[in-house]
């Protein structure tokens, strides 16, 4: 009894011991490589002991603060000039040495594959890795974690850019910071933190969309999660399905045909990516609050097919909002309108889900410091990853060198619609963002439809005036509606002077 008492003791003292001596730590995104925002008071967070002093030293500039109770710290660095390397100094009990920091402009790409997919899926990849040598240019990338409740810290480092490494960079992501840092002359810090064939719901937090509003998408998790999970169950069934699998696509393949799709592994739906919260909780609370210039998103193909279309600006409304909020900050954000897809449009209007998200994308134009890539051309009729990232990000780019960066010269946007007037047979739809005057792509002006009352739309005449679109047709004396670019993969010929296309868009609300 005597031993086991020693042993308990000895285990206690050391634990003390060791509890008296703790590192102060920093979160993974704080650490060699990465990039600090310019001009901006920089948070740097970690933990220590409860109380303990913890000095941040970089550039010459000190700033020094205590663990809480809960054993937390931050400070916020004055601002700092654009440029490095730096080396970043945290001393506690222990001393954190981080090497090689640059400063310059940080931005956070989210969302689902389309985010996710890297330079080496991207067109003409060859080339890209050939003039990759930018040292200035660094990624973060989130490891990937749906959990449900949010986290402190996550996996990652901070890589360089070059001709080894780009290939493992977000594309989008990529080529929006590579245009900005080649225009803005500054060091570039980007985050991607995406997870494929994900929702909107799962990367806003659990409070922000707890309300009346999204209670559709809250009940069949509500339902999911009330019945018990059988690991055991599922896995022996997708075993079964797994072994059919291997029997038929071998089948496929000796005939010659497409193999069958292979049966997914069974999830935990309270570890689902797609549980509403999880990957906020896992992939964006960790970098909370690692002080950015603004963000991109890239996501809503999931919503389109497998969500609530309806729902989707409110949802992004509050992604955004709740960002911000968490963040202490109102950040500039833009997202990726959805591309075409899927098959050319044969009728003049096609309500789809595809379609509705590129509106509801269209109508988050109203929240403040937001912006919109308009991707029609860059689409794929046959591959929801279309390999043209380069285009998508030098569209985010010009919203930002324009919105954000204040430089005039850059056109921000594609032509969006501004007002309409309907004046006896004809509909007058006046447009912002002509930047040089709108024309036709191709010459021919086309793309738009025409419905009277009944609303029965038919393909309509069009014809540019200044910075004005007419509609009519001799079949609609008495035009309701004009339609433009109304389907998965429309038809479409607006442009601006800068060669950006316009946005899909209805001048009526009809449900």
């Amino acid at each position: 009894m005597k031993k086991l008492l020693h042993s308990a003791l000895l285990v206690s003292l050391l634990a003390f011991a060791t509890a008296a001596r703790a590192d102060v730590k920093l979160p993974a995104i704080i650490s060699d490589h990465m990039v600090l925002q310019q001009k901006e008071d920089c948070a740097i967070w970690g933990w220590a002991d409860p109380g303990e002093a913890v000095t941040v030293t970089i550039a010459g500039k000190s700033k020094s603060t205590k663990a809480g109770k809960d054993g937390k710290w931050m400070v916020e660095l004055p601002e700092l000039k654009p440029g490095g390397p730096l080396t970043l100094v945290v001393k506690g009990k222990n001393t954190i040495t981080v090497n090689d920091v640059l400063v310059g402009e940080v931005w956070l790409g989210s969302g689902q594959s389309n985010m996710g997919m890297r330079v080496s899926s991207a067109q003409d990849f060859e080339g890209e890795k050939a003039k990759a040598n930018h040292p200035n240019l660094r990624m973060f990338t989130v490891g990937a974690n749906a959990i449900p409740t949010p986290q402190a810290d996550c996996k990652g480092s901070w890589v360089i850019c070059s001709a080894e490494t780009v290939g493992n960079f977000s594309a989008a992501l990529y080529f929006h910071g590579r245009e900005l840092h080649a225009k803005l002359g500054v060091p570039m810090g980007l985050i991607n933190s995406s997870w494929g064939g994900t929702a909107i719901e799962a990367w806003i937090s659990a409070e922000a969309q707890s309300g009346s509003k999204f209670a559709r998408v809250q009940e069949p998790w509500a339902k999911q999660l009330s019945e018990p999970w059988d690991e055991k169950k599922l896995m022996t069934a997708y075993d079964k399905q797994v072994a059919a699998y291997k029997i038929a696509a071998a089948t496929a393949k000796a005939e010659k045909k497409t193999a069958p799709r292979a049966p997914r592994k069974p999830v935990d739906p309270r570890l689902s990516q797609n549980r509403p919260a999880n990957l906020f909780n896992g992939m964006i609370a960790p970098i909370i609050p690692y002080t950015l210039r603004g963000a991109v998103w890239y996501q809503g193909e999931h919503n389109a097919g497998s969500g609530f279309p309806d729902l989707y600006s409110a949802q992004l409304e509050s992604l955004i909002k709740d960002w911000r909020k968490r963040w202490d900050k109102d950040f500039a954000f833009a997202w990726v309108q959805l591309p075409d897809f899927k098959a050319p449009q044969t009728e003049p209007v096609e309500n789809t889900g595809w379609v509705t998200v590129r509106e509801q994308m269209l109508k988050t134009l109203s929240v403040k410091k937001t912006g919109m890539a308009i991707t029609l051309g860059l689409g794929m009729a046959g591959n929801i990853h279309p390999i043209n990232k380069q285009e998508v990000g030098r569209r985010l780019a010009l919203w930002a060198l324009d919105d954000v960066y204040e430089r005039e010269e850059f056109p921000s946007s594609g032509p969006l619609p501004k007002s309409h007037k309907i004046r006896g047979g004809e509909v007058t739809i006046t447009f912002k963002h002509t930047d040089g005057g709108l024309k036709a792509h191709g010459g021919e002006l086309k793309g738009f439809a025409i419905a009277g009352a009944d609303k029965k739309f038919i393909w309509a005449n069009a014809k540019i005036e200044g910075d004005k679109v007419i509609v009519s047709s001799p079949d609609v004396p008495k035009p309701a509606s004009v339609r433009y670019a109304w389907a998965d993969n429309p038809v479409w010929s607006l442009e601006n002077g800068a060669g950006l296309p316009a946005t899909p868009f209805r001048t009526d609300d009809w449900k």
